[in-house]
């Protein structure tokens, strides 16, 4: 007689269970594999690389006489290891609604400097970053946001690109309050000088009827 023994098969989960750190490699290796195993560049780079390369810039000498024709708005230097606003008001009208929100150029620099952007120039309005260059988009990747770091100074004195905005917004709020300020206070002023002048005079109308000096 044929004796039949059934054995028990394990379940997937319990296959699963057996074999966790199997699992976890695969799974990371996947992930990796799927997103290419690169980093993910930020948005902002992306757009004003893009921007910077749809700027209609030629180089070399071409640049600079189209410059002067005012027919470039923004594009890449000379070495093309930087970029340029020829025209800011035109960048700020043209430019930034169509890549970004918003039509401010201040708030434009204030973000290129947490990303290590710094102006080379004082006569134009030049940026540049070791890995933000010309036909080297993948570059990008390498560029990291900058962060606050604890400081020894006080909370006023630190230059945090999270706080920047704010003292910017405070210093013009400053500035603005300082100027009507000095306007009031130079109305009052004249008041003063007036109300002295008729001080004065009704003194000497007082002294005459009085028959008396003003200095009595």
């Amino acid at each position: 007689m044929w004796m039949y023994y059934i054995l028990p098969i394990p379940n997937m989960a319990e296959r699963l269970a057996a074999e966790p750190k199997k699992l976890d490699n695969n799974t990371a290796a996947a992930t990796t594999i799927a997103s290419g195993g690169r980093r993910c560049v930020a948005p902002f780079l992306l757009k004003t690389y893009d921007l910077v390369e749809g700027g209609g810039g030629a180089e070399g000498e071409k640049e600079e006489e189209e410059e002067r024709k005012g027919s470039v708005i923004v594009s890449w230097n000379e070495k093309g290891d930087g970029f340029v606003v020829w025209r800011p008001t035109e960048f700020s009208e043209l430019i930034l609604p169509t890549y970004f929100k918003h039509n401010n150029f201040s708030s434009f620099i204030r973000q290129l400097n947490t990303y290590g952007f710094k102006k080379v120039s004082s006569k134009r309005w030049e940026f540049k970053q070791e890995k933000f260059q010309r036909g080297k988009k993948k570059l990008l990747a390498e560029i990291t946001r900058k962060k606050c770091e604890p400081s020894v100074f006080p909370s006023y004195l630190k230059s945090c690109s999270e706080e920047t905005s704010n003292h910017d917004h405070d210093h013009e709020s400053l500035l603005q309050q300082n100027h009507h300020l000095k306007k009031q206070n130079q109305h009052l002023q004249s008041q003063v000088a007036h109300f002295k002048q008729l001080q004065t005079r009704l003194l000497h109308c007082v002294s005459q009827y009085m028959g008396t000096s003003p200095d009595q």
